[in-house]
Formats: C-alpha cells, structure tokens, sequence
C-alpha cells in the first residue's frame, strides 16, 4: 500500500526526507504491518497519485467555494490526491497552521494556499524544508519568496483599473470616499495592493504602497477635490461591510464614493447606505457571479473580475507535474508572481478605461477550468 514518491528537481536544492519510507522498510518483516503501516491514502500500492491539500482563507466565502471546486476539477482530471480544507474564517492563521503540518504529516507532495497573514509563513517554511512544493493562491505572501510561487491576480492592477474608473465618472464632482479594507490588525498583500491601487488609479498620491491609511487624507484626485472619510476593516464579510460602513457614515454622512475589497464588504456597505437613506457609488474587486448581478442591478457601480478556479486548476497542474519530474513554473513578466488576469466590469463604461459588461461578465464569473 506504500504510494511511490518523486525526489524534487536537484535546483530546487531540496530533497524531502522519507521518515515514512524508514518506517515501511522496518516493518516490511511483516506483511499485514507493512500494509497497515505504509497504507497511503487510498493509493494502491507502487501508485503514482499525486497528493496535495488546498488550504483556503474560510470554506463560506463563495470565491474560495469557487476555488475548491475549481481544484477539485483538475485533481480528478490529473490524477491528484486532493485534501481541501480551510481556515475557521478570513484571518485563521492558526486553522491554516494547523491543515499545513497535517499536510506535512502525511508525506504529500505540495500545497496550494490562500494565506490568512504572516502568521502562516514560519509553518509555510517548514513544509518546503520538507520537500513539499508550495504554491499560494489569491493572496501572495510577504515576502513573496515564503512560497515557491503564487497564482494570483494582480491586485494592485485590479485596484487600478476602479480607480480609473471611479476618477472617470466622477470627474469634476468633489468626492468623499470610505475605504472598506480587509484587516486593520494584520498586513496582508492582497489588502493593501487593492486599496493602494484604487487610490493610484483615482489619482490620488500614495506614500508607502504596503501600507492603508498613510496618504493625504484630503486634496485634489484627476477629476475633483477628495476627503478620505474613513479606512475600515470589513474582514472581507457582509456583516462587517455594514458594520464598517455605519462606522464611517457617523464620521461623515456625506460620504459619496465607496472602495470595498470585495463585494460582499460592497453589499454590505449598500444595506447600511440604504438604511441611512444615503447613495453612493459603490466599486469592488472580485467579480464573482453574485457581484456580477450586483453590478447589473445597480448595487455596485463596477467591480474587477478574478478568475480563482483559473489560479487553483494551474496551481493543481504545476504540483503535478513536478511530483512527476517536471519544469516548475515561471513567474510572469515584471511580476514576482503569475498573473491570472482580471477585468473591469460595469453597465457605465468610462471613456479610456477598458472594460466588459455584465452580459459577457456573468458567463465567465469566477473563470472556467478546461
């Protein structure tokens, strides 16, 4: 029942130790201890199964839903071993800590995931040291270099692009903005690439583009004069964008323009406006089908589209391949991770700003595994 296990490539300089091979020799003195010892997960004996875990921020989010599934289409289409689990909630670096050593524990070849914050890194460290290959998705780590490589968007280009669009419609109106962050007690990439690419895209200076709330809290953005009203962490949840935007509301009612990090902190926000009695124009970033029909109905005014089942199928098919004595993947042009693209989309296209409409949005929300 032992699973046969590849040696990673001589230039990744790392060979995994096989305790477990020590193990099933030992006991290869008897036949039925052998079997109960060794036995991989379900892998016939001499197999070539592939096995990996994917490791999400929660299992509710329907992004990460999305990226399971995504996962789980191309681990059957590989002939991978696939182990799906997920931190408690956006945040559970503990929960992540303890999927990545169970990982470990079992011999796998490589992990794929989505981390919850630094937290993650010293356990990241251990399973390469290990042998496994390790690949972040979504969400790239800082520094970049903790995993072997990351799938993602390019969140500041995402950021970017509702900026842009954002400046463009609003252009000759004074704005007052809220910024619906993710986290205000961690630092994650994904968290300040967004609000830090929004703002370059509005036209607004950034000091340090790691860090939310530093740049000039009033001024003059490409199209107007701005006031930031608030920055606010939402936890990338619908009751906490509401939260967050009741807080930033009693600042300033007169908030006219809100950044949200993803669309349900945006629908959030959209139920606490409602209850005030207050508009805004609402931008987000994901494009997942519900914020796709969010957008069509109004609710959001654009969003930038992602494609996770896109970033966790080629995160599944590069482990594959190495295990097997592949070529590792390369990083993308002028990025130190690869990009898996991302669109604007909104039914108010602006002049200068490339973009898509929801017709053509909800057809490939989430993005498609072939």
């Amino acid at each position: 029942m032992h699973r046969t296990r590849h040696t990673r490539p001589a230039a990744s300089g790392r060979v995994r130790s096989r305790v477990s091979r020590v193990a099933c020799v030992a006991v290869l003195l008897s036949a039925v201890t052998a079997t109960a010892a060794c036995g991989g997960s379900g892998s016939g004996s001499g197999s070539d199964t592939v096995a990996v875990s994917l490791i999400t921020k929660d299992s509710i989010n329907p992004f990460f839903v999305a990226m399971q599934e995504g996962a789980k289409k191309a681990a059957k289409d590989q002939g991978v071993d696939l182990t799906v689990g997920a931190g408690k909630e956006d945040g559970d670096e503990e929960g992540q800590i303890t999927l990545i050593e169970n990982a470990i524990a079992a011999g796998q070849d490589g992990i794929l995931i989505t981390p919850n914050g630094p937290g993650v890194n010293s356990a990241i460290k251990k399973a390469r040291d290990a042998g496994l290959y390790v690949i972040a998705l979504d969400t790239p780590p800082d520094p970049a270099d903790t995993v072997d490589i990351t799938y993602a968007t390019d969140n500041f280009k995402a950021g970017e692009l509702i900026g842009q669009w954002a400046a463009k419609t609003m252009k000759g109106q004074d704005v007052v903005i809220a910024m619906l962050d993710l986290f205000n007690d961690k630092i994650v990439s994904v968290d300040y690439n967004r609000d830090q690419g929004y703002l370059t895209g509005m036209g607004i200076d950034v000091k340090d583009k790691t860090k939310n709330g530093d740049e000039a809290k009033a001024g003059t953005y490409s199209g107007g004069g701005y006031t930031i009203a608030c920055n606010e962490p939402t936890n990338g949840a619908q009751p906490d964008g509401k939260s967050a935007m009741e807080r930033c509301l009693a600042k300033n009612p007169n908030i006219n323009l809100v950044y949200s990090i993803n669309e349900p902190a945006g629908i959030g926000a959209s139920e606490a406006l409602a209850a005030a009695g207050k508009k805004a124009t609402i931008v987000s970033v994901d494009g997942g089908c519900l914020g796709v029909s969010k957008v069509k109905d109004g609710t959001l005014a654009a969003t930038s589209q992602q494609y996770p089942l896109k970033m966790a199928q080629l995160g599944v098919e590069a482990i594959a391949q190495i295990a097997k004595g592949g070529a590792k993947p390369a990083t993308s042009p002028g990025l130190d991770f690869i990009d898996t693209g991302a669109a604007l989309v909104t039914e108010k296209p602006a002049a200068g700003v490339d973009s898509i409409g929801t017709d053509e949005a909800s057809k490939i929300c989430w993005g498609t595994v072939s």
